[in-house]
């Protein structure tokens, strides 16, 4: 099942809980504007490349969302994530409505001015359809900090300087301290939420951890500094485990010296595909979505999983490992450090007034522990999981502000 027709099959449970008007329904779905522009390569070439920006919703406040530079950046992809980006937004009580952009690209195949190029004439075609309380994008798979430095600065050429119109920018350029740690901060601030509800704490459990990106590499940091052991370890290069716990720090020094976990002394290597079904206590997948299917659902040997990437697990593993007992912390939760940074920085944006990364860190932890107990509120109220307790908070919360902008059926 792709992304879009899993994520509208969450939604519509939602609403059938919920007891949705079946006009409301209809129209949360339905995004509220689609982007798309052909952009050719500033090289010469007759290369060029389809982008898109989906504005899902924006009842709660301005859109949000990430732009991914992925080769297999497609429409369906786009219109699931700002769709998850407004239920996730809504679950964290932030004012935001989803919203999700990507050009169809491999950016390891583009030189640093092509990228630019590609980045600025994509920001050309969106400037008049993104701004400060419109649409604010941010960085996500194959874009960074710099991304966001360029699109800044072609939009400023438009409308003037405007620092809130992405997130995730340079702290020279006004992005927020703990930016780049918030997901994979904002991952262990759910884990422990979820874990001091049946009485553990990270110190005392052994955790899997699929992808050392950005997001993976600062979860494993974190629960190996809160004395949690990480025994095995996955990305795009390999595997490596260790049963006694490896040694996050000096992992992510290997990786950053030789661009790949393999050959690290202090762990084994192991098939990458055998990492979902290793013997564990919490399960973190960091990477792709779809990677928790039918196929492995029933080997799953986590108490545990996190879900620190978007819709890692497909609606057939998730009733698979539901019957096993698995319970799931949903991506639309669990992920959402992220966003709610992003927020962070774009409110020190319009105040011109930064925060110390203190206040950034202790306001992230209200803000993830706040969501949680929301999420089992609604849990008990409809007797359902922790995904279908998020869904529908953030749902709900989303037909409340339209309904109350004064939306007809």
């Amino acid at each position: 099942m792709n992304a879009l027709a899993a994520t509208n099959r969450n939604f519509r449970h939602a609403a059938r809980i919920l007891g949705l008007d079946s006009k409301i329904e209809k129209s949360l779905l339905i995004p509220f504007r689609e982007i798309k522009c052909t952009i050719p390569k500033d090289d010469g070439s007759l290369v060029s490349y389809v982008g898109f920006r989906v504005q899902h919703d924006n009842a709660r406040g301005p859109m949000k969302g990430g732009i991914r530079y992925h080769p297999e950046v497609d429409p369906d992809e786009v219109n699931a994530l700002a769709q998850l980006m407004t239920w996730k937004t809504a679950v964290a009580d932030i004012p935001y409505g989803g919203a999700k952009g990507g050009i169809g690209c491999t950016p390891r195949e583009l030189s640093m001015s092509e990228l630019e190029r590609l980045t600025r004439v994509f920001t050309q075609k969106i400037h008049d359809l993104i701004g400060i309380h419109t649409d604010i994008p941010a960085p996500d798979m194959g874009t960074n900090a710099q991304t966001m430095a360029w699109i800044l600065d072609e939009y400023s050429k438009f409308h003037g300087h405007s620092p809130a119109v992405v997130t995730g920018k340079p702290l020279d350029l006004g992005g927020s301290l703990g930016r780049d740690a918030a997901t994979g901060r904002g991952v262990v601030f759910a884990t422990e939420a979820l874990l001091a509800e049946h009485g553990m704490k990270i110190k005392d459990l052994t955790f899997v951890i699929q992808g050392f990106g950005n997001v993976g590499s600062w979860a494993a940091r974190l629960i190996h500094e809160r004395g949690g052991k990480v025994v095995a370890v996955s990305d795009i290069t390999g595997a490596v485990t260790n049963p006694n716990g490896i040694d996050v720090p000096e992992l992510i020094i290997h990786k950053e010296k030789t661009n790949s976990l393999v050959n690290f002394q202090g762990a084994d290597g192991m098939d990458p595909n055998e990492l979902l079904v290793h013997e564990c206590d919490v399960l973190i997948p960091c990477a792709l979505g779809g990677v928790l299917n039918r196929e492995n659902a029933a080997g799953v040997r986590a108490k545990f999983i996190v879900e620190a990437a978007n819709h890692p697990t497909d609606p057939e593993a998730d009733e698979i490992l539901s019957k096993k007992g698995v319970l799931i912390l949903p991506d639309i939760y669990a992920n959402a450090g992220g966003v709610t940074v992003s927020y962070f920085e774009w409110v020190q944006n319009i105040q011109g007034f930064m925060w110390d990364e203190e206040k950034v860190n202790k306001e992230l932890q209200r803000y993830m522990t706040r969501a949680f107990y929301n999420i089992k509120s609604m849990c008990k109220s409809h007797d359902c999981s922790l995904r279908m307790g998020a869904f529908t908070l953030g749902v709900n919360r989303v037909a409340r502000a339209t309904l109350l902008r004064g939306w007809e059926a």
